[in-house]
């Protein structure tokens, strides 16, 4: 039987809904990243805020990528998704999808297109 959650987020105290009634096991964070464990503390997030937690954590981890240590990274070796997510994989710029590194790890090689946020 699926159930949806009232939860409080443990940032922000805002009442928010963990779960989705319409898959089994699966709520709205399953769409992002699998980059948190379930230990590293607190309970879960409000969507707002489970977002800019990915988008802190993965931008501190690319600040650490060279173009060397690209190669063998992190994020090419995570669960392949079709969803982007606004503001981790890309940002609008001009009407433009503009992909951001993280998109560029995750596919794991680059694309010969002389990307701007390349970081191969």
């Amino acid at each position: 039987m699926n159930t949806v959650k009232t939860k409080i987020c443990s940032s922000c105290e805002s009442l928010f809904s963990c779960g989705d009634i319409s898959v089994e096991n699966k709520c709205w964070c399953n769409d992002f990243p699998p980059i948190f464990n379930l230990s590293d503390g607190g309970d879960c997030l409000c969507p707002a805020c489970f977002k800019e937690a990915c988008i802190d954590k993965i931008d501190a981890y690319v600040e650490t990528i060279t173009p060397k240590k690209a190669l063998y990274n992190k994020a090419a070796t995570l669960e392949k998704t079709e969803i982007l997510i606004e503001d981790i994989d890309y940002y609008i710029e001009n009407g433009d999808y503009v992909f951001k590194s993280w998109f560029h790890l995750k596919r794991g090689s680059c694309c010969g297109n002389d990307c701007r946020h390349c970081p191969y």
